[in-house]
């Protein structure tokens, strides 16, 4: 049986975590902004159903990875780079993760704006 304070305790975890990540991490800050910047040129474009999937799951990626990166990251600062040499590379691999999910997610976005913006611009 769901026990509901059980599960409004885990989004509270969820929502503390997620606030700790937005206060420390600037990265998640400028893709998040980024993110409402093709919302609003979503909304504003009126983009399909199709051109919204995409962009949800490409926003919804790189801010995962993102996430994930500072958990990685807060994992294996524990262990001291001095400590163990897989440190440095274990942090290079997820920023790799990250820059790869950033990268789709930027050419996601072009595919599905470019013609919008090519049109919007080309009025002028």
């Amino acid at each position: 049986m769901i026990r509901v304070s059980r599960l409004f305790k885990s989004f509270g975890y969820a929502l503390k975590g997620l606030a700790k990540t937005m206060r420390e991490e600037q990265n998640l800050r400028i893709q998040t902004v980024l993110s409402l910047i093709a919302f609003f040129l979503g909304v504003y474009f009126r983009i399909n159903r199709l051109e919204w999937a995409a962009i949800i799951i490409v926003i919804c990626i790189v801010l995962f990875a993102e996430i994930a990166n500072s958990a990685v990251e807060r994992i294996t600062d524990v262990l001291k780079p001095r400590i163990n040499s897989y440190v440095k590379e274990i942090k290079d691999i997820m920023a790799a993760a990250v820059l790869l999910a950033s990268a789709a997610a930027a050419a996601v976005g072009l595919l599905v704006f470019w013609p919008y913006l090519y049109t919007f611009f080309g009025q002028f």
